[in-house]
């Protein structure tokens, strides 16, 4: 049993996780309780959820489509129309029980609708548990370009019950993994190390890694909320990452990529550009590649793709001043930020990538 205790987005696991929802809805006293879910979730998590919160205040259920491609306006819109012809009012709560585009896009729903109403996150996806629903950062997608629109508020409380990872296929548990990877990359080569050990089939060893790699991000977004500095940590392999997610999404001529699938193709790039720029030891930016490839689909992008993914690097949300910065590492658990790095360097981590 495992909590982390803050004024607001306090993140609570397994059996405590459920006291505190409980306890929650006691305090707020709601007037309504909506339950966001995708159709994935509302078929294989919902039962748990209702089993295990035994929730006795009346409910609606709202549901979105599954799949990032959802992860828009037009889904607010149709949320927003729905609590209020369901009633919902200031004192409504909302629940974003699913993955990372159920807690971010039911995060930002709650924090604008009626100028702002509770809301808690109950993950049910690895990602979401490690990343997506812990740091207050909510919001949707512009067309393909990612996490262009949203807001920074907490949950009232986050519940982290790994019994919902067994409802997940096998690809979204590696989805998970490459956040899980960044954070050993971005703060501790000792976690790193121990996560090349991590199986969701022993239960008690992956439910410790989720809750450090949890406690990590936590340690962060507490030191730097508003992501003037540390936070950008938090987005290494991220800014090629995001770009190669758009790219996919928009081009039917290329498999599409769950999150984390795309972010580890933005780390092994980051991890050469690391050490081009900054003397990364070269025997560790193998090893991570070598590890990661273990994991994830090696991918093939021609020059015009690596040239339009580049020119999606116009939107990264860490662009300031037409600038576009990278966050890259000196060493394991030591990073910098504000990196500018050229085109030419990044075609070179491509062929780095693909030639390994």
């Amino acid at each position: 049993m495992k909590s982390i205790i803050k004024d607001s987005g306090s993140v609570f696991g397994s059996s405590l996780g459920w006291q505190a929802l409980k306890n929650t809805i006691d305090k707020l006293k709601p007037s309504s309780i909506f339950i966001l879910t995708d159709e994935n979730t509302r078929k294989h998590c919902i039962s748990v959820f209702i089993e295990k919160s035994e929730i006795s205040n009346a409910y609606s259920i709202l549901e979105i489509p599954a799949g990032e491609a959802f992860k828009t306006i037009e889904s607010c819109v149709s949320l927003w129309n729905q609590l209020s012809e369901l009633g919902a009012d200031r004192a409504s709560i909302l629940i974003n029980l699913g993955g990372g585009v159920v807690t971010d896009l039911g995060g930002f729903v709650a924090a604008t609708f009626r100028r702002g109403i509770s809301f808690i996150n109950i993950p049910t996806s690895l990602l979401a548990m490690v990343d997506a629903s812990v740091g207050g950062k909510n919001g949707v997608d512009l067309g393909v370009l990612k996490n262009q629109i949203g807001t920074i508020r907490s949950a009232e409380c986050v519940i982290v019950d790994t019994e919902f990872l067994k409802t997940l296929p096998e690809q979204e548990i590696k989805s998970g993994m490459a956040e899980m990877f960044k954070h050993g990359l971005i703060a501790s080569e000792d976690y790193w190390n121990r996560m090349q050990l991590f199986s969701v089939e022993k239960t008690d060893e992956a439910f410790e890694l989720i809750w450090e790699s949890i406690s990590i991000k936590n340690d962060i977004v507490t030191k730097d909320p508003l992501e003037k500095n540390l936070r950008k940590s938090l987005n290494y392999g991220h800014t090629l990452g995001h770009a190669i997610e758009s790219y996919c999404l928009e081009n039917s001529n290329k498999p599409s990529l769950l999150h984390g699938e795309a972010i580890a193709i933005g780390m092994i790039l980051a991890t050469y550009i690391s050490s081009e720029m900054l003397n990364f030891p070269k025997t560790k930016r193998d090893n991570i590649t070598e590890v990661l490839l273990r994991y994830f689909i090696k991918r093939s992008f021609s020059e015009a793709d690596i040239k339009e993914i580049i020119a999606l690097l116009a939107f990264d949300k860490k662009n300031s001043h037409g600038v576009i910065y990278f966050v890259l590492l000196e060493e394991i658990g030591h990073i910098k930020t504000n990196q500018e790095v050229s085109d030419k360097l990044i075609y070179s981590a491509f062929a780095y990538y693909q030639n390994f």
